[in-house]
């Protein structure tokens, strides 16, 4: 097993270029493994974790409802905004400044081959780091993602999640709210769901600005215990 993961930070870019970087990441990966397969050679397949903050730009999943964008085209550009339909589950969802997105994309044969243990993985990561706020976030039962008071009617989602595997490959991820623009959760009904609401982790700790590579840093400690997983730390341009 390779548990060696090659770590970039993106930095501010856009999502399309970050999907197409992703996109050819995981073709590779796929195709060394139809390559080890079929000439029975067992070359190590590579891991990699991206983290990116997005300009403004909402993304609809395979499953999606295009009734839950709530503004037209005209409105999506007055408010400097972009939309695309992707290949990752779950519906609708938001990204852009001021939230972390990370796209792990790992080949689970190098981990576990289990899709639901993964997803609890990704959760834990943010609940673990949210901990270290004070936060107690959870998960909220038959959803995906990370919530506070996930079981009361002063629910709210903090993070959001959508993933995509093909032969236990993953790409996609999750979107932590660490300073982001509310506001922009009001164009849209949240992962179509209609009767909780969003927060950022500046807003539960008072609206004071949080240290965004602070937080960074918390996810990949997380993320290298839960894995069990060494991260190598580069920077890339795409």
């Amino acid at each position: 097993m390779n548990k060696k993961v090659i770590f970039t930070d993106l930095g501010l870019k856009d999502y399309k270029e970050t999907w197409d970087f992703q996109e050819e990441i995981f073709k590779d990966i796929i195709d060394l493994k139809i390559k080890n397969r079929r000439e029975e050679t067992n070359v190590s397949t590579p891991n990699h974790f991206l983290l990116v903050e997005h300009p403004h730009v909402y993304t609809l999943g395979k499953s999606g409802d295009m009734q839950n964008l709530l503004v037209d085209e005209k409105t999506l550009e007055e408010k400097g905004a972009k939309f695309y339909k992707i290949n990752r589950g779950g519906d609708i969802t938001y990204h852009g400044p001021g939230q972390i997105v990370g796209y792990p994309i790992l080949d689970l044969d190098n981990f576990f081959t289990d899709i639901h243990k993964y997803l609890r993985f990704l959760e834990e990561i943010v609940i673990l780091t949210l901990a270290e706020y004070g936060l107690k976030a959870e998960r909220s039962k038959g959803e995906t993602g990370v919530w506070l008071d996930g079981d009361t009617p002063f629910a709210r989602k903090i993070c959001a999640m959508g993933v995509r595997a093909s032969r236990w490959v993953t790409m996609h991820g999750f979107a932590l709210n660490v300073n982001a623009d509310l506001g922009y959760f009001d164009m849209m009904i949240p992962c179509g769901i209609k009767d909780k609401a969003v927060t950022s982790l500046n807003v539960e700790l008072g609206q004071r600005e949080v240290d965004v590579e602070e937080v960074k840093e918390k996810l990949l400690s997380h993320f290298e215990t839960l894995f069990e997983a060494e991260l190598l730390k580069q920077k890339t341009e795409v």
